[in-house]
């Protein structure tokens, strides 16, 4: 793990401060400098890897010289930080300069931030810089932990801290080596399936087996685990190191089944569901290829367009299944193995399950598998990595035939730039959906998504008033149907209170009789509306309701075109049917695009102008980008539609 400091007298600098306070003696000193050279990490780490100092040891010595207190790795490994703290600094400056905010006052302006350079003025001074801070806090931490906290909390990495770990890293690797030793390959296994009884399969895997169910059964689904039970993230761990295992033995694949659990989990954390429901789908992710390694990579996608992967789906689709049929699986996980190769047609296997009636989790787990082998396998049907923007142009392609529309439109939306997505899209109205249904509330969340919304979801009366009481709300959208509570009992609560008294209310329900629109309507609801109708003509109504209200002063955005390229920013933008100019700045080039209702209409890039300016501007790599959302076009150059532009800019590219 590589985390040098630009500055290499930076990273001997602990040392020098641990041997001048006598903590470690002269020997140790140069050892730890010679282990250094070897790996290229730090010196903290150097001294942890050799077993010199505790970790607790060495940072307590070095705070103590430092004037300044510490933070374990352990404490960080625990840190929830809110996304407002970590948008004072951007990922690209946190991983350069490692630092990681911990805690913003905005009465104060005073931020707290862990680096291993508490000492150096240099460091702090252009972080106050960036952030614009009027006081900052620097506390202590190991460069490993800090590291680790920003892939975790920037990029969902939930494995973050797996290896830091140095008593469960020995662990790992003992159970890898016993494993190595007794476990035959996942495709023997696999081969087994259609040519051996199933007790002399079970007895084949006992190994694998017995590890994965040792996990499982101890661990408990999540807060009401028994005391001393392994928790949910440990199972999952202990999955990753298996799979990874097998995986390990195919470049293409290797980190595959990590890199869909994380989607998995992103995507099943967007849609809102609950703990168990999330931790159920993520073994499903870490499970779905066990023993169907074979000559092909087994997709939904794949499996759809091409007879030999087809039959080889069809052969393995219950293969993870079967191979731990001992094992108490979630059923959601179950499901969700067992029918990823139905397609929402209805013409997919093994049941030819359509639409809704393919399990929810199955939908999810076929576009993040697609997603994943389309980014990273080179090997994929278009034997190279497609960029995020250019497989979710394949996705979406195949909405309606093989995924389900919505889950790709909101998988596409997650996987584009969350982060700077949402200060694009900040000022558009923020509107909350309380419905029990992910379905449901699934198909008008996006909806309204294109009409020019931002949406919260919350599936019970609880998480509503939690989100509600935190203020910015401008509409309620609710299910009367709900979980413990009432929605009336839920409308009749906010009405009492200074930030729901005046709050938009539409009651969205089954419950259509006459008795809960009149009840609804003397509690102060907007309007009533019953499920079935027109989910277009409801948002509609909706934005036309809003818009008679005041409407929110437009803000500028800016960032880097390393933290979202152009292509991703023209698509969300596009989607967001924004107005405004998209300013430019590579080095000393100057360009702009402008936007009227989610249409490119205009470009600009040196001497160039409209789409050639266009296409120009799509090559670069770096530099600045600013929205200006005050600004109007004036008439109209570009006459072809947002996606068009893109397909044919990524052609050329390709062709460059």
């Amino acid at each position: 793990m590589s985390i040098l400091p630009s500055n290499p007298q930076l990273s001997k600098k602990a040392g020098d401060v641990l041997l001048k306070a006598g903590v470690i003696r002269v020997e140790q000193y140069e050892q730890a400098v010679q282990h250094m050279q070897r790996t290229h990490d730090r010196f903290e780490e150097a001294i942890l890897e050799l077993g010199i100092l505790s970790e607790a040891d060495m940072l307590k010595a070095l705070a103590t010289v430092y004037r300044t207190r510490f933070v374990t790795t352990e404490k960080l490994a625990k840190a929830e930080i809110n996304r407002a703290t970590l948008a004072m600094i951007p990922k690209g400056v946190a991983e350069s300069l490692l630092v990681f905010p911990v805690m913003f006052d905005p009465n104060t302006s005073s931020l707290s931030v862990v680096t291993a350079d508490p000492h150096n003025g240099e460091l702090l001074a252009q972080l106050q810089i960036t952030t614009g801070a009027r006081d900052l806090k620097a506390f202590l931490a190991r460069p490993a932990a800090i590291k680790a906290v920003i892939a975790k909390a920037y990029a969902g990495d939930i494995h973050a801290f797996a290896l830091l770990d140095r008593q469960a890293h020995a662990q790992f690797h003992q159970m890898l080596e016993t494993y190595d030793r007794n476990v035959i390959s996942d495709e023997s296994i696999a081969q087994s399936l259609v040519t051996e009884s199933p007790t002399k399969t079970r007895e084949r895997v006992l190994s694998e087996q017995e590890l994965v169910a040792a996990a499982n059964t101890k661990g408990g689904q999540g807060p009401t685990a028994a005391a001393g039970s392994v928790s949910s993230e440990a199972v999952q761990e202990i999955l990753n190191v298996l799979v990874s295992l097998l995986e390990n033995g195919r470049q293409e694949l290797r980190g595959h089944s990590a890199q869909v659990a994380r989607l998995v989990k992103r995507s099943a954390e967007r849609i809102n569901l609950s703990r168990e429901s999330t931790n159920a789908l993520v073994t499903s992710a870490y499970l779905h290829d066990l023993g169907k390694q074979g000559q092909y990579h087994l997709t939904a996608l794949n499996c759809a367009e091409w007879e030999g992967h087809k039959v080889a789906g069809q052969k393995t689709v219950y293969t993870p299944t079967r191979l731990l049929e001992a094992v108490r699986l979630p059923e959601e996980a179950v499901l969700a193995v067992n029918h990823m190769y139905e397609r929402y047609d209805g013409t997919g296997f093994p049941d030819q399950m359509s639409g809704k009636e393919i399990p929810l989790g199955a939908r999810v787990l076929a576009v993040c598998d697609t997603y994943a082998d389309l980014t990273q396998n080179a090997r994929n049907p278009y034997r190279k990595q497609l960029s995020p923007a250019d497989a979710c142009v394949v996705l979406a392609q195949h909405k309606e035939k093989i995924f389900d529309p919505h889950v790709v439109d909101l998988f596409r939306g997650m996987v584009l730039g969350e982060d700077i997505r949402a200060r694009l899209l900040a000022n558009r109205y923020l509107a909350l959906i309380v419905d029990a249904d992910p379905e449901e509330s699934t198909v008008l969340e996006l909806r309204m998504l294109e009409q020019g919304f931002e949406v919260k979801t919350a599936r019970s009366y609880d998480q509503a008033i939690k989100m509600l009481s935190a203020g910015d709300i401008d509409l309620v959208v609710s299910e009367l149907e709900l979980p413990q509570h009432d929605g009336l009992m839920l409308l009749s609560e906010a009405r009492k209170q200074s930030w729901g008294k005046d709050v938009p209310w539409v009651a969205h329900t089954r419950r259509a009789g006459g008795k809960e629109a009149q009840r609804a309507f003397e509690l102060g609801v907007t309007d009533f509306v019953a499920k079935g109708q027109s989910t277009d003509v409801l948002v509609a109504k909706l934005k036309a309701l809003l818009d008679q209200r005041a409407t929110k002063g437009a803000r500028g955005v800016g960032g880097n075109l390393r933290e979202m390229g152009l292509p991703e920013l023209v698509q969300v933008l596009s989607q967001g049917r924004k107005n405004g100019k998209l300013k430019i700045k590579a080095g000393s080039e100057l360009g702009e695009i402008h936007f009227a209702e989610g249409d490119v209409v205009n470009a600009l890039w040196g001497k160039l102008r409209g789409e050639e300016a266009f296409y120009a501007m799509l090559k670069l790599q770096d530099g600045d980008f600013g929205l200006d959302p005050g600004f109007k076009p004036q008439g109209r150059v570009i006459n072809e539609n947002a996606e068009s532009l893109l397909l044919e800019g990524m052609r050329r590219l390709d062709e460059g």
